[in-house]
């Protein structure tokens, strides 16, 4: 089985989850069905063109322009027609191909016009949607663009994937896509790097953030809106009154990092929350395995990867009940989960963690083990292959 796979996400050229996805699917799927040959076609940013193999991996990079925030539409889809090109010769050379299989809209202008070109089975994984970031408005003429591009390739594809449940009612509901078209089939994860963090000494590492006697409480994603760092921020006063050794330690950067600095000056909270702006995926792993306690109280969350790194690092999770967290995290068994940006909620679930260590970690254990036994990336590659076959079976 050959397939031909589109992603504007590819390492080095990754951020956020999408990315990190097909980092991780694409080894998986080889390792799973040994007939299959995969060519990845994705963007060299700023770079030349470039083709590299590795066994029946292929990948191909198509030198591409950083696009610009306020132009990301208009960027993209002038970009397209050279990842058409480039895929073209690509089947010329390496066909026939039996499948193509898109990641979000981005590329999907080429996806289709090859599946139309080639008469070619579509599968496409919607990692997230634009009404759904937020909350079923559309807010530019940008935002409205990126949405019609999203309906098409719903509507297009023989089969949709989605990561949750909460992202298959969305693409069913946003774009009229009958639930049998669309394939849940969760991210998964690799958690043998977070294991070996696990047996290392890490003291030195976690003075860094924190005094020996404080109790971590870890953040880490883009800094933006749907994210809620905010909240987290928010609920700060409430988690110290109640567990004053709480130390907050929040990674990543973004347009909320300046907003954020300055609300953490206005209530005097610098010596007990600290933003570290970038981590390397080193410092990320070794924080959520030093961590108390991983906090994620997304407005939006499609899956939260994040969450799931934590859970298999061995470390209780916080996170709201919205999209994929809901699903992930089952509520007193693998975790705590709290209403949707109720600051509240949120810090009252903190403080059950820190106070309760003993409960905490039992809840940990479980959601490790939930993780290794079911989202392990052999697991989520058979799902994919079982999918291909099942296209590839209907045409």
């Amino acid at each position: 089985m050959k397939i031909l796979m589109l992603s504007w996400e590819y390492p080095p050229y990754m951020s956020g989850g999408l990315g990190q996805h097909v980092k991780e699917l694409a080894p998986a799927l080889l390792a799973i069905d040994a007939t299959l040959e995969l060519h990845i076609v994705t963007p060299a940013f700023g770079a030349p063109s470039s083709h590299e193999s590795v066994d029946r991996l292929h990948v191909h990079r198509v030198t591409t322009a950083l696009p610009s925030d306020d132009r990301v539409y208009d960027d993209v889809l002038a970009a397209n027609p050279s990842f058409v090109e480039v895929a073209q010769q690509v089947i010329e050379d390496s066909g026939p191909f039996d499948l193509l299989h898109v990641h979000d809209w981005l590329l999907s202008f080429s996806a289709i016009e090859l599946q139309e070109a080639l008469g070619l089975p579509l599968v496409a994984t919607i990692h997230a949607t634009e009404r759904g970031r937020y909350r079923g408005a559309l807010y530019s003429d940008m935002s409205r663009a990126i949405d019609a591009a999203e309906r098409r390739l719903a509507r297009q594809a023989q089969r949709v994937i989605t990561c949750s449940v909460a992202m298959q009612h969305e693409v069913r509901d946003f774009y009229d896509v009958l639930s049998e078209r669309i394939s849940v089939i969760p991210n998964g994860i690799d958690g043998s790097r977070l294991r070996r963090l696990s047996g290392e000494d890490l003291s030195e590492f976690r003075r860094r953030y924190a005094r020996p006697e404080e109790l971590i409480v870890f953040n880490v994603g883009r800094m933006v809106y749907e994210k809620g760092a905010d909240l987290l921020v928010e609920s700060a006063p409430q988690v110290l009154s109640q567990a004053p050794d709480a130390k907050f330690v929040i990674g990543g950067r973004g347009p909320l990092f300046p907003s954020l600095s300055q609300r953490i000056n206005d209530l005097s909270l610098h010596d007990k929350v600290m933003l570290t702006g970038f981590l390397t995926d080193e410092e990320r792993d070794q924080l959520y395995v030093v961590a108390d306690v991983c906090v994620f109280p997304s407005r939006y969350e499609p899956f939260g990867i994040v969450a799931l790194e934590s859970m298999a690092a061995g470390t209780p999770v916080v996170v709201s009940d919205v999209g994929g967290l809901g699903t992930v995290v089952q509520h007193e068994q693998t975790g705590l989960t709290t209403y949707a940006e109720d600051v509240y909620s949120l810090g009252q679930a903190i403080v059950r963690v820190l106070n309760d260590p003993q409960t905490a970690s039992a809840r940990a254990r479980l959601a490790q083990a939930y993780v290794e036994d079911c989202l392990a990336w052999p697991v989520i590659a058979g799902m994919t292959c079982d999918l291909y076959q099942a296209v590839l079976g209907a045409r």
